[in-house]
């Protein structure tokens, strides 16, 4: 298959597939190696953006996918009705901005840094997808562990956790208000970006 044939094709599996894909599935359906998935995946998504289309190609951590462009969005919501998510509460931004800086993190361990209940909060963030359970911690009790998923990066359009804005470095903070203060500044930094 030439290169146009395979880019062509790399195309259609991002397009029926609507979700994320590595590269390594990629290549096994395309019969080619992975790290020549990987350079078409990442010629097209230098295509997509140079051609100023309604629909590029992102990365996810180590995943691709095929996305409609952001300032397209409110033309998408008009055609399909969809009414626009109701923007995160504070407290809904404070859970994220800890389990996002410190993951994977037990919602003991974010109820202690906040300093109240944070059980319908983190329900609420698992159902918009933003954050996941990532297993079980082996102590007493097993509690769950919570981390961040595919959608938060898609939602605050980074590639990777790392991405995020680093903390501000502060001598040890004197109290949990000062720590939740700063993983706050952080995600609100990084929403603005």
């Amino acid at each position: 298959m030439n290169q146009e044939k395979i880019n062509a094709a790399i195309e259609a599996i991002l397009f029926a597939n609507g979700s994320s894909l590595e590269p390594s599935r990629i290549a096994t359906a395309l019969e080619i190696s992975e790290a020549e998935a990987t350079d078409c995946l990442n010629e097209l998504m230098t295509e997509y953006q140079n051609a100023q289309r309604g629909i590029t190609i992102i990365k996810l951590n180590k995943s691709y996918q095929m996305v409609s462009v952001k300032e397209y969005a409110p033309y998408i919501r008009t055609v399909m009705d969809l009414r626009r998510n109701t923007p995160l509460s504070q407290a809904a931004l404070e859970v994220l901005s800890v389990v996002a800086y410190n993951q994977p993190v037990t919602k003991a361990f974010v109820e202690q840094i906040r300093g109240v209940d944070c059980s319908g909060v983190i329900g609420s963030l698992t159902t918009k997808d933003l954050i996941e359970e990532k297993g079980r911690l082996e102590l007493p009790g097993r509690p769950l562990l919570y981390g961040t998923t595919e959608n938060f990066l898609r939602c605050f359009n980074i590639s990777s956790i790392e991405e995020l804005p680093p903390l501000p470095e502060d001598d040890a903070p004197e109290d949990d208000e000062d720590v939740q203060l700063t993983v706050e500044e952080a995600i609100e930094q990084a929403t603005q970006d």
